[in-house]
């Protein structure tokens, strides 16, 4: 289920939403039900219902989105960039479930489509929240190579053994669809780091060329930025490019416990 970090002191006003019906001689109808929220009005949080003709839409949900903002109310905000489910811009909720909007096709939804922010995030406006703790996060596991040598003269091998333990895990491109589901996130966002950061950690800590395990695993140390985690699994149910972040989360315990049982 869907829910939202609302602006203080607001509710989602049904009364003032806005009706864009559509034009005449439309073929095939669909309702988009969509969030709405501008700090600068001074209003509350509302949904618009915009009817299109999907008939000159393309089949994604991003398609509805630019359509509209293109051709009825230039007014709607979002982000997208790729359309190719490779940049993660365009996450956000659609028919309850966080995903991509360039990847999630309008056909595999029935009735309306309902299309909110990512929830439990700070909406800036409309379908934009604000990911600016989720990256500061991202930050402090220092996503980055660490060597104890000069650099080799030539790029740094890896055997085909070595490279595929980072399958499943650099893939990943901080949606932020798998945090923005994780309850435990709900809870602590401050302290818990949260599926996708974690995944990102571990992504590092199986890297063969990296020489920094410890100096991480130190880092995540700790009641709350590892140990929050219960295994509840909607980050893997709700991940657009299919990863499995709780088998990561699990790895990266495993190598907690091992370091302690030495």
């Amino acid at each position: 289920m869907a829910r939202l970090t609302l602006p203080k002191s607001s509710r989602i006003d049904r009364s003032a939403g806005k009706h864009h019906k559509a034009p005449p001689g439309t073929q095939e109808s669909r309702i988009f039900q969509i969030y709405r929220y501008d700090p600068d009005s001074g209003g509350q949080p509302r949904f618009d219902r915009y009817e299109l003709d999907m008939a000159s839409c393309g089949p994604m949900v991003l398609d509805a989105l630019i359509k509209i903002k293109n051709e009825i109310d230039s007014t709607l905000t979002f982000r997208r960039s790729c359309r190719e489910g490779i940049c993660g811009s365009c996450a956000m909720n659609i028919d309850g479930t966080n995903t991509l909007a360039c990847v999630k096709s309008c056909k595999e939804i029935k009735g309306d489509i309902h299309i909110l922010p990512l929830p439990h995030l700070p909406v800036i406006k409309d379908l934009v929240p604000d990911l600016g703790s989720f990256y500061a996060q991202y930050a402090s596991i220092e996503p980055w190579l660490k060597t104890d040598g000069p650099p080799p003269a030539t790029e740094r091998l890896q055997s085909p053994g070595e490279r595929a333990r980072l399958n499943g895990y650099y893939e990943c491109i901080l949606c932020a669809c798998c945090s923005a589901a994780c309850p435990s996130y709900w809870w602590n966002p401050e302290r818990y780091l949260g599926p996708a950061i974690l995944l990102q950690a571990y992504r590092w800590l199986v890297d063969s060329r990296d020489k920094a395990a410890k100096e991480r695993l130190d880092a995540l140390q700790g009641p709350f930025k590892l140990y929050r985690c219960h295994t509840i699994m909607n980050c893997t149910n709700t991940c657009p490019k299919g990863l499995n972040p709780a088998k990561a989360i699990a790895e990266t315990k495993k190598m907690m416990l091992a370091r302690t049982g030495q």
